[in-house]
């Protein structure tokens, strides 16, 4: 046990394990990590088509969504996947319960109240 390290561990988690890290609580641990890695959010063209691949694995060839939902979408889930998939699904909800067959930017609005609360 004198010539290595007795424990390999990986940590994976969301953005907020950072800050969790971070507590006193967890020093000892924060100090012997050696690697760290922060993944980026998705650029505004990945996410159209991170939401393209779902909807297609849903069965839906068309794209429910217009460019400015889209864009909406991104901007305001900075492009994590979590977070894309809830404001997507509530808009898809929001153009559903309006009548409408695509989520337009109204749609992706009533989203981003539902899930942020603004």
């Amino acid at each position: 046990m004198d010539q290595g390290s007795p424990l390999s561990c990986l940590l994976v988690g969301q953005p907020s394990l950072r800050r969790t890290m971070k507590l006193a609580v967890l020093a000892a641990l924060e100090q012997r990590t050696a690697l760290r890695y922060t993944m980026p959010g998705m650029t505004s063209n990945e996410t159209t088509r991170y939401v393209a691949h779902h909807l297609k694995i849903a069965g839906c060839p068309d794209q429910l969504f217009t460019e400015d939902a889209l864009a909406l979408v991104h901007i305001t889930s900075r492009g994590y996947p979590r977070a894309v998939n809830n404001l997507a699904l509530q808009a898809l909800v929001a153009a559903f319960a309006a009548g409408k067959n695509l989520v337009d930017e109204a749609a992706a609005h009533a989203s981003v109240s539902e899930v942020i609360g603004d």
